[in-house]
Parts: structure tokens; sequence; C-alpha cells
């Protein structure tokens, strides 16, 4: 449900080169582990920043560091990690608009939905035209059954930009939850063709398929999804996918999907239970 807005992978530090050897060395840490990043190798990236860290503990940028190496441990799945790390970059900068949007996000994976919920507000308090943030709470309240406040966010959002793509796909969204199927693949109808390009959509009007039984719609959809999306960032795609092939009888297709989207992060708790579903 929760689709994030596409951002940069890191926070960009802005350091200047001390002559010291010391600093040199700690800089030589962060370049390090922009490399491992880079080639996939998290494990060393995030030894690399814990390095960056011990060589300058009361160096004032090891708060952004905090919130990479969060990053990173939340794509390896170490969820209880990556909250303390983006905890840790927030005690030295509490209303970081970046800062609380991630974890906030991570509350939200993490089903703690009062604990985004309360970072979001935190969020909006500072900036309350922050379109993302705005979008996401909208996502939350309908995972929280709060249909009306949901409504007022995706509202604000279309008064702050009537243009804007993740406002109609909360409206979607909600549509979808309150049974307003044919609202909603209006909404999804209208977007294909302003944002052929954005896999959110197609993922999107595929899980609307999926409420009405239309399996071949919706697996033509999410494939085009997939194409769209760097797969590694999506896992929940695979999930529809076996949905959509579950509907259309494919049980063993169904299963490697399902599979897959383990193996690239997906929650497996949640995926066993949709796997019992092609034994």
């Amino acid at each position: 449900m929760l689709l994030g807005m596409k951002n940069g992978f890191f926070v960009l530090l802005f350091l200047s080169i001390a002559p010291s050897l010391k600093s040199q060395t700690y800089e030589q840490w962060i370049d390090s582990s922009y490399r491992y990043v880079e080639a996939n190798r998290l494990d060393s990236a995030e030894w690399a920043l814990k390095n960056a860290m011990k060589n300058s503990p009361d160096n004032p940028m090891n708060a952004y560091l905090f919130h990479n190496l969060g990053t990173i441990q939340r794509r390896q799945n170490h969820h209880e990690e990556a909250l303390q790390s983006y905890s840790l970059a927030l005690r030295r900068y509490p209303k970081n608009s970046v800062f609380l949007s991630d974890r906030a996000s991570l509350f939200a994976e993490m089903n703690h939905f009062q604990n985004a919920l309360l970072d979001y507000n935190t969020l909006l308090e500072e900036a309350p035209d922050h379109e993302e943030a705005l979008y996401q709470r909208g996502l939350l309240y309908l995972e929280m059954k709060d249909f009306e406040r949901s409504e007022q966010d995706f509202g604000k959002m279309m008064e702050l930009n009537p243009q804007s793509l993740f406002a109609r796909l909360g409206f979607a969204s909600l549509y979808k939850i309150e049974g307003r199927y044919p609202d909603a693949e209006k909404i999804y109808n209208y977007l294909e063709e302003k944002e052929p390009q954005q896999s959110a959509v197609f993922a999107g009007r595929a899980e609307l398929f999926l409420l009405i039984n239309k399996g071949n719609k919706a697996l033509n959809d999410i494939n085009h999804a997939i194409r769209l999306s760097d797969p590694t960032e999506n896992p929940y795609f695979y999930i529809i996918r076996s949905r959509a092939k579950l509907l259309l009888r494919e049980k063993i297709a169904a299963a490697e999907d399902i599979k897959k989207a383990i193996a690239l992060g997906y929650d497996a708790t949640v995926a066993e239970e949709l796997l019992k579903l092609t034994y």
C-alpha cells in the first residue's frame, strides 16, 4: 500500500577537506562506503561507515552517516538496527525532514503505525506543504482506516499541486478501499495517459484488477510495472504478480514470484502465508 516517492539513496554530505590525516581518513571511509554501495556490497558499506564514525566520533556530520547507515541496514532487512541508526541521526537533528520521513516510512513498514504517524506529524508541523509527507501520511491513514483524514491529506496535495501524480494515486487507493472501483479505474486510466512511465500507476491498477477478478488485465499491468522499475526496489510488485498468477491458476509460476519477492526483501512472514496457496 505504502508507495514511496523516489528519493536519493544517501543524504549528500558537504565536507570540507582538512589537511590532517585524521580528516582524510574519515573522508576515505565515507568514500569507501559509496563505492561499496555502488558494488552492492552493503555489509562492507556498513562496516566502512562505522569505521568513519569510530575515527571521528564527535564529527557533527555523523548524524548524516547514521542516516546513511540506517538506509543500508534497511536494505539488508535489519529493521531494528536501521531504526536505531535513524533515531541516532534524529537525536542531533530532531526536525530534519529527510530523517523524519525515512524513519516514519520504516515505522510504517514495521507496522508501527502510531510511531510513523508521530514522525509525519512532526515533519508536517515544520513543513505543512511537504507533498511526500502528506502523501505518505494519507496512505498511513488508509492503513489505519481513517478515511476522512486520508482524504484531507490527498485533497491538500491537490490544492498545492493540481497536477500531482501522487495525490491522484492516493485518491485511487482510497476509492479501491471504499469499493468505488469504477472511480479508481478512471483515475488510473487518466494517469496512464499523463504518466506512462510511472510504474506505480500500473501496479496500482493491477491491484484494482485483482479486486474485480480480472487476472489477465492485472498480469499485463504488473508486468508493465516491473519492466518500468528497478526490481530490487519493488519486491511487492512480485507479490502482486503472484496474486495475478494465482487467480489464473498458475501456481508454480506464482510460487516463483513469491520466492523472488522474499529474496528482494519482502516480509517473509507475510509472503509465506501467500505461498501456502501455491501448494
